[in-house]
């Protein structure tokens, strides 16, 4: 019998099919399209925003002040409607969920982008590249990261700007501190060659599921483990189905928001400016809470007791970093040399400054 989850996952299938079929051009480029030259408008619009995490992540959080400053601002002509937690779309069908005009917002993580004809975002993925997340803010916020976003331009998308999650740590039901430690341990990740990439080179065997499918898969003994920030693990009750988080940082998980091109052609310039403005200000709160919010987490699972968390030492961090460090040469052809060289000159830059 399917589960109920996978009929779902159908019936959402199936819908995007048929949405993809009556669709007369999917992906219209903006040179066909022009912006209403109003400055103002009257006009009601309703905004569908959908993600994957729950509420009280900084995602989540991020996402419910957008909705309260653009609906405040507008007087409430501009409705949001927010489907947290998979509620419409999962990791598998929502972004040709909003390709296809299904939803008009998501804050997917970098590594989708991979598998949609941009794997340069997969520089993101690549393990122990970043020291610290102010380092990846500011490429983010530079050059390299706006470049980055006006290439979605390609498949239908407008890029709005990047917010974070932290650094993700490893769980299992034993400790994960040297690379032994990950051997046969089949271990859940996104769909990202980079990340499936590194946990070969840990030992590991790498199961792509979606982040809605990973508490019940832990749960079953489909996999043994997985990465995430601490928010995630503690939000989507991790910490019940694994006995140990170690402390690992070796990793950052980010997220770009992004909106259908044509709803946002659709817009007036004015409405397109007011949401534009209310999402960067809600970008920045997502940020600044980013770190409270996996630090709170973490003192509720020290509290609850449930989870043994493991503090690495420098020489145990060093040695999974030299464990996993064939993964940027074996990655660079795919993500490109060119993006490659250009990330390691904005963290030069960026350690300098």
């Amino acid at each position: 019998m399917s589960s109920p989850a996978l009929v779902v996952s159908s019936h959402r299938r199936a819908y995007l099919r048929r949405l993809g079929a009556s669709a007369l051009a999917p992906l219209m480029g903006s040179s066909l399209m022009q912006r209403p030259a109003l400055a103002a408008s009257d006009k009601a619009v309703t905004l569908r925003f959908s993600h994957v995490v729950a509420e009280e992540t900084p995602k989540g959080l991020a996402a419910k002040r957008f909705k309260q400053l653009a609906e405040q601002r507008s007087g409430g002509r501009i409705r949001v409607l927010i489907y947290p937690d998979a509620q419409l779309y999962g990791d598998h069908d929502e972004m040709q969920a909003l390709q296809l005009g299904a939803v008009d917002m998501l804050a997917p993580s970098l590594s989708k982008f991979g598998r949609i004809g941009f794997p340069e975002f997969e520089l993101f993925d690549l393990p122990f590249l970043f020291g610290r997340v102010a380092d990846v803010r500011r490429i983010t916020q530079g050059p390299l990261g706006q470049r980055l976003l006006e290439r979605l331009g390609r498949q239908g998308m407008t890029g709005l700007g990047y917010f974070d999650n932290g650094f993700k740590q490893m769980s299992a039901n034993r400790p994960l501190l040297t690379p032994s430690d990950f051997v046969g341990l089949r271990m859940r990740v996104q769909a990202s060659r980079v990340i499936a990439a590194q946990m070969r080179a840990l030992g590991a065997q790498p199961v792509d599921l979606p982040f809605s499918e990973t508490r019940r898969a832990l749960e079953t003994g489909v996999v043994d483990g997985t990465e995430n920030p601490v928010s995630n693990f503690w939000t989507q009750g991790m910490h019940e189905v694994q006995s140990d988080l170690s402390l690992t940082e070796h990793g950052y998980l980010g997220y770009a928001v992004v909106v259908n091109q044509r709803f946002w052609l659709s817009l007036s310039t004015a409405d397109s400016e007011l949401i534009g403005q209310t999402f960067r200000e809600a970008l920045a709160y997502g940020n600044t809470i980013a770190d409270s919010q996996n630090d709170k987490a973490l003192a509720s699972l020290r509290q609850t007791g449930s989870t043994r968390i493991h503090v690495l030492s420098q020489t145990q961090r060093e040695r999974l970093r030299s464990a996993v460090e064939p993964v940027h040469k074996a990655l660079a052809n795919r993500i490109g040399l060119a993006w490659m060289d250009a990330m390691r000159d904005a963290l030069r830059q960026t350690l300098k400054g």
